[in-house]
């Protein structure tokens, strides 16, 4: 190693060092602590139709880890519009050969005791699976789709409140 990328590197090392004090971890420390159990003073209201009890159970795990949260603080709304399109078709069979699972969700975080909203936002995932001439093949991807929506939907729901929640003390 020539002496100009050592000195390149160690450039580079300092900087990380320096930098390195200037990041908080948001759920670590005395202050996470608070978040962790904003989270948990969460509940989520129904959500209709499988998607939305898929959803729903996988708010309440990220949330307070088993569902079972202390007394609720905050009440979670969730709208969710959900689309299955089929981009790819066989030329031969002329049926589809893959499905792209589109899901939105529409959240409102409100105070149990008023009509106030605290945080709001969108959550989209785009979950695509393929296709087979096999029926029962095809339910069991579609599902397998609405269950890798709703863990992804739940952990952007859930990263999101913490970045609006932390941000507002």
């Amino acid at each position: 190693m020539s002496f100009s990328n050592a000195v390149r590197v160690f450039g580079v090392l300092l900087l990380a060092i320096s930098q390195g004090g200037c990041f908080k971890p948001l759920l670590a420390g005395a202050e996470g602590g608070g978040l962790i159990s904003e989270l948990s003073a969460i509940k989520v209201e129904p959500i209709p139709d499988r998607m939305g009890h898929y959803l729903a159970n996988e708010l309440a795990f990220a949330f307070s880890g088993s569902g079972l949260g202390g007394a609720p603080k905050y009440r979670l709304h969730v709208n969710l519009n959900q689309k299955v399109q089929t981009p790819v078709i066989d030329t031969v069979s002329g049926r589809a050969s893959a499905a792209s699972f589109m899901v939105d969700a529409e959240y409102r975080l409100r105070p149990i005791s008023s009509d106030n909203t605290i945080a709001s936002g969108v959550a989209f995932t785009l979950i695509s699976y393929d296709r087979t001439s096999q029926r029962y093949s095809n339910m069991r991807a579609g599902r397998d789709a609405e269950l890798k929506a709703a863990r992804a939907l739940a952990e952007q729901i859930r990263l999101k409140l913490i970045s609006d929640i932390s941000s507002s003390r």
